[in-house]
């Protein structure tokens, strides 16, 4: 007679991510009464989800499975949970786990693989009466073949790695012209992220929106649909802003998209929470196509649990424990929108940024965090920092809602793209919901945000009273010595008998290297930093502030007044910290305006430099080299006829006397790079070799649309 036992809970789970996901994760495991255990890698020594585990464990990398599992057994960990990215959806981590005999929070692994496979998933899902998107698969065929096969399919179309996701070397053929280079690069990118360079080539739908679907599956016959996501704002195969539900979705279609993803989650016998993804027509969206299934929670999993009431980790620990899933009927109550918080740069074509949390403080509403005052943002993971999920009544009062919201959210010390966040959502396409995946690439790259009045005063506030002495003597109203006026009179300045204090000016210099004079005054700014530069959030953005003396302002707006117009800079600047993966020309080249350069890698992406414009190039890196941001990679002597110069396509400049090389983004690797020693480009100029930045970045959470790519290329990315 067999005996059966009533399932039970865990009594402890490890979570094997870092981040914004396992602190989200510990928060059900507390309310739960489970032990929470963390991993962390040297670089995430003082990260604050180690702090808030009840236990940690070191380990080399987090997409080291065998030192994953083997803390998991060292600490009595019952069950894994993956969270998203890394290990999420790696099959042979899930068999690990079973054979030492720990729980896999998530799939089995014969859905793991079969969903892994996108080539195979789609025509196991198209098995099961799931509709997919026309293309065919490039395996076992040469160059003549898909060039043959894709003018049957018709153009455009998508170029993407079967392997992996995210976003990750997708790129796109216009035409015959394009296919050529469209397949090198989705294949040198998928061979270095993923060990498989097979293609897959889909047709690229027009004004496509980006929907996908939430289920939950137990091991009892129940798969249920837990209603949709609108996910098509994106830069870069990248989420940014998503929503539940889809402004444009009615009862009827969201039954159609829910039938679809639960035949989709069926046909491999999945179990726990999992994402069915589609693309639709902006015209068609009653004619949904799948595209994927994310075998693992997302990123963007808060906006359905704040419109269902579900809390979507809880039941995937129910399920991987043994229980039915108990929901009864769940509707969707009021609307919920998510912005992701990116460690980025706007203003520089949205590159990854680095730096030190100097503030921290979360606006009011749901914020899933990755970071606290004193956090170090570095380059080794993805740039996104904390997730800011706003709920309402309607999309009117919930999209108000997450830009109060984002307006609290004080993130000092390095970039983010909150303000282009709040811009995004003041978009009249936006808050109208006429949406669809190449919006974001169509907005472009915005200007460096206007300082504002209070934030200037706020800073002049800081540096005086900093200056100001204890006493009320002429000695006390002297303020800061100018080294280019040593006599005491020079250093009184406008100061008579019994007269009040002088007006004191202040010159400060902002990112977009505009020069400002400032006085102290009324100000309810937050300030920090000093004394030579400051940080400041003021009306609801954030801004840094170099103070400068009288005589260097002067002396920045005289250049500013006297440079030519359209002024060509021979020096092409990299962009982020990274590695050089190509030299596409060879010293002393004669190139054209918009030819290709360096290519470096940093941050999950590839990004290109071109040339500004016609001339002679000298070399000042090599492949394999580490470069720094700004770093002097390559110059380019102007020809001596000179055509107009090429606009950069993803920077701006960041200093009104040097202008940024012309760049264009592509996906890379998220896989950890060689550690082995490399020459480090120099300043041009003879400066010091520039110090190498952190590790190449592991991959974490991946977006995979195949819409919308940048000019060049880029599951969904976590952090």
């Amino acid at each position: 007679m067999t005996v059966t036992h009533p399932p039970r809970l865990f009594s402890s789970v490890l979570v094997a991510n870092r981040g914004e996901i396992a602190r989200r994760v510990f928060r059900t495991l507390r309310r739960l009464g489970i032990r929470s255990v963390a991993v962390y890698t040297d670089v995430d020594a003082d990260a604050p989800h180690v702090r808030e585990a009840d236990r940690s464990v070191r380990i080399p990398s987090y997409l080291d499975i065998d030192a994953v599992v083997s803390a998991a057994v060292s600490t009595g960990a019952e069950a894994v949970h993956p969270g998203y990215g890394f290990l999420s959806e790696n099959a042979g981590f899930a068999r690990a786990c079973a054979d030492a005999d720990v729980v896999f929070v998530g799939p089995g692994v014969d859905a793991l693989e079969v969903m892994g496979d996108k080539i195979r998933a789609k025509e196991h899902v198209a098995a099961h009466d799931v509709p997919t998107v026309p293309g065919f698969s490039a395996a076992g065929l040469t160059d003549a073949q898909i060039a043959t096969e894709a003018e049957r399919a018709g153009y455009p179309l998508l170029v993407k790695p079967s392997a992996g996701g995210g976003g990750k070397g997708m790129t796109v053929a216009t035409g015959p012209a394009d296919l050529a280079d469209a397949l090198a690069t989705a294949r040198r990118v998928a061979r270095a992220a993923f060990g498989d360079d097979t293609l897959l080539l889909e047709r690229l739908l027009e004004r496509p929106r980006h929907i996908e679907v939430q289920v939950l599956a137990d091991a009892h016959g129940t798969t249920v649909s837990l209603g949709e996501r609108e996910c098509t704002l994106q830069r870069r195969h990248q989420k940014v802003i998503e929503e539940a539900p889809s402004p444009v979705v009615d009862a009827t279609t969201r039954a159609l998209l829910g039938e679809a993803a639960v035949a989709a989650a069926r046909s491999v016998g999945y179990l726990g929470a999992g994402t069915v993804e589609f693309l639709v027509a902006g015209d068609r969206v009653d004619e949904p196509f799948f595209i994927e299934m994310n075998t693992r929670l997302q990123v963007e999993h808060p906006v359905t649990e704040l419109v269902t009431g579900v809390d979507l980790v809880e039941q995937q620990l129910r399920v991987a424990a043994g229980f039915a899933l108990e929901l009864g009927p769940t509707p969707i109550e009021g609307h919920a929108i998510e912005a992701r918080v990116y460690a980025e740069t706007p203003a520089r074509g949205y590159l990854p940024a680095t730096g030190t949390v100097t503030l921290w403080q979360p606006g009011d509403a749901r914020i899933d965090s990755a970071v606290e005052t004193g956090s170090v943002i570095s380059a080794a993971y993805d740039p996104m920092i904390a997730k800011v999920i706003a709920h309402g009544p309607d999309r009117a009062t919930a999209l108000a809602r997450l830009d109060a919201a984002l307006a609290g959210t004080v993130v000092l010390g390095v970039d983010t793209n909150i303000a282009d966040l709040r811009a995004l959502l003041a978009d009249p396409a936006v808050r109208a919901g006429d949406l669809d995946t190449g919006l974001l690439d169509r907005r472009g790259t915005p200007a460096a945000p206007e300082v504002p009045a209070a934030a200037l005063a706020g800073v002049a506030n800081r540096i005086v009273d900093a200056d100001a002495p204890d006493d009320r003597s002429v000695w006390g109203r002297v303020g800061a010595w100018r080294p280019d006026d040593r006599s005491v009179w020079g250093r009184v300045g406008a100061w008579r008998a019994g007269g009040a204090a002088p007006r004191r000016t202040v010159f400060v210099e902002d990112d977009a290297g505009r020069v400002h004079d400032t006085a102290p005054g009324a100000s309810d700014a937050t300030v920090v930093g000093g004394p030579d530069e400051f940080w400041v959030h003021a009306e609801g953005g954030a801004h840094r502030l170099r103070v400068l003396s009288r005589r260097d302002a002067s002396a920045r707006r005289r250049a500013a007044a006297h440079s030519e117009p359209g002024a060509l800079d021979p020096d092409l600047l990299a962009p982020l910290p990274g590695t050089v993966v190509a030299v596409h020309v060879t010293d002393g080249a004669s190139v054209e305006a918009g030819a290709r350069i360096v290519t470096i890698e940093a941050m999950k992406m590839e990004h290109t430099i071109v040339a500004p414009h016609a001339g002679i190039v000298r070399l000042r890196t090599v492949a394999g080299a580490r470069v720094a941001r700004d770093a002097v990679v390559a110059t380019v002597a102007p020809a001596v006829s000179e055509p107009a110069p090429v606009p950069a396509v993803s920077t701006t400049p960041a200093h009104p006397a040097r202008t940024d090389s012309a760049m264009c983004t592509t996906s890379v690797a998220d896989t950890a790079r060689s550690t082995e020693d490399v020459r480090i480009a120099e300043d041009a100029r003879g400066a010091a070799p520039v110090p190498a930045p952190a590790p190449a970045p592991e991959p974490h959470e991946p977006a995979g649309t195949p819409a919308s790519l940048p000019p060049s290329s880029h599951k969904e990315t976590h952090p």
